[in-house]
């Protein structure tokens, strides 16, 4: 499945529901939608994103979905039994999360602290930390585990699996997405 630039831009300003069910143990926090995942309704949907491989990496999932098309059940279900789910911070779609204003990630982080008192997850870990600092006004926060809940929730922050983020690789995003998964209770 590809777009054409013009299909992708068609896509801008629009939001993509939550990859959430409830029992979710582990819910992964993205900064908004690509135009990617706002066309196909995947999250980090584009193709060369590496979340999923991550994912798979970390041992969090056997296997990766069809992640660049809208996802099928049976790999909705791979998700779901993992105990993983995904939101955003911001809901609306951009072709860069740095078309983001401040006052948007601020307002996407207390809208995300409502939901995550309502599925009350184990954990919740933002993969993103510039985004996290703006929008949870943690201007000095680092990566790994953080002093400061969400909504009662441990929370995690995490590189983002963008290739925007050239200097980390599918191994490197695995080892640091296994550390909140072993914390959520998904891996040993």
């Amino acid at each position: 499945m590809g777009f054409t630039r013009a299909e992708l831009e068609s896509f801008r300003d629009a939001t993509v529901p939550d990859l959430v069910e409830p029992g979710v143990r582990l819910l992964f926090v993205g900064i908004n939608p690509g135009l990617w995942t706002a066309a196909t309704g995947t999250p980090f949907a584009r193709p060369g994103n590496r979340f999923w491989p991550a994912l798979v990496g970390a041992g969090i999932l056997p296997h990766a979905p069809a992640y660049s098309a809208p996802l099928g059940e049976a790999d909705r279900r791979l998700v779901f039994d993992a105990g993983i789910g995904v939101s955003n911070l911001v809901a609306r779609a951009t072709a860069r999360a740095d078309e983001l204003s401040r006052d948007e990630l601020r307002a996407g982080a207390s809208a995300l602290a409502l939901r995550v008192a309502a599925w009350n997850p184990r954990v919740v870990a933002v993969v993103g930390l510039t985004a996290y600092r703006q929008g949870f006004d943690r201007p000095k926060a680092v990566a790994g585990r953080q002093g400061e809940e969400i909504a009662g929730c441990e929370t995690w922050v995490l590189p983002n699996p963008s290739g925007l983020n050239a200097h980390d690789t599918v191994a490197t995003l695995a080892a640091a997405y296994a550390a909140p998964a072993r914390a959520a209770g998904l891996i040993g």
